[in-house]
């Protein structure tokens, strides 16, 4: 009996550790979730990704599918990308862009190929443990570049968790894909484009990692560059 409610206390202590990325904030009018995000396949259960080859390391989507609509948010300003709950392991938020090509619908794309560019990593804290800015919290700015094109674009949300990270396979990714139109902006191609899947190796320093001990003094974010203007 006993064995039985450490067990059902250890799976609830594992559900809520784990997280979404359901919805975001734009022009000051907060989603519903799962309406401007594509619904990721850890919906019902706040799972993650392990493999890093995995197509769902894309949108967290097994089979690609839209969002309810899209929100528009103007380039040079930010908007909110919200969790559910709080994001609870240590590690780095990133925000990737793709934009979906000419005469092509945000509906039916599917981010494949190299498309996507990085415009937000963080790095950690250093001291007696690596701390993360975005540990414990629940929504995150994400400034939308002023010089890139109009357009609809996705919006990729990543959180790695690195609290296991100290063997192949063990860092875990929290992803989420919002669908978004951009006005205004320039005319500037972004350079450093990826594949998602592609990007990264499981072997990668920023993946594959023991933060806990001895700890690290560094930390080399994986994927590219930061874009900037």
């Amino acid at each position: 009996m006993l064995s039985s409610v450490l067990l059902a206390m250890t799976m609830a202590l594992g559900a809520t550790a784990h997280y979404t990325f359901p919805s975001i904030q734009a022009a000051g009018a907060t989603s519903g979730d799962w309406q401007y995000v594509r619904r990721a396949d850890n919906w019902q259960n706040n799972g993650f990704v392990g493999d890093v080859n995995s197509k769902q390391m894309t949108c967290f989507q097994s089979s690609p599918s839209p969002a309810q609509g899209k929100a528009t948010v103007a380039a040079g300003s930010r908007l909110t990308y919200q969790a559910k709950p709080n994001v609870y392991h240590p590690g780095p938020m990133a925000f990737y862009l793709a934009k979906v090509p000419a005469g092509s619908s945000i509906d039916s794309f599917d981010g494949s190929g190299a498309v996507w560019f990085k415009i937000y990593h963080e790095q950690p804290q250093f001291g007696a443990q690596l701390t993360w800015g975005s540990n414990n919290k629940a929504s995150f700015d994400v400034p939308i570049p002023a010089c890139i094109a109009p357009g609809d674009y996705l919006l990729r949300a990543e959180h790695i968790a690195l609290h296991s990270a100290g063997s192949p396979g063990g860092a875990q990714f929290y992803i989420s894909c919002a669908q978004i139109t951009v006005t205004g902006g320039g005319s500037t191609e972004p350079t450093n484009k990826v594949a998602i899947p592609g990007a990264y190796s499981a072997s990668d320093p920023g993946i594959l990692i023991n933060i806990n001990y001895p700890v690290p003094t560094s930390y080399k974010n994986p994927g590219p560059a930061v874009f900037t203007c």
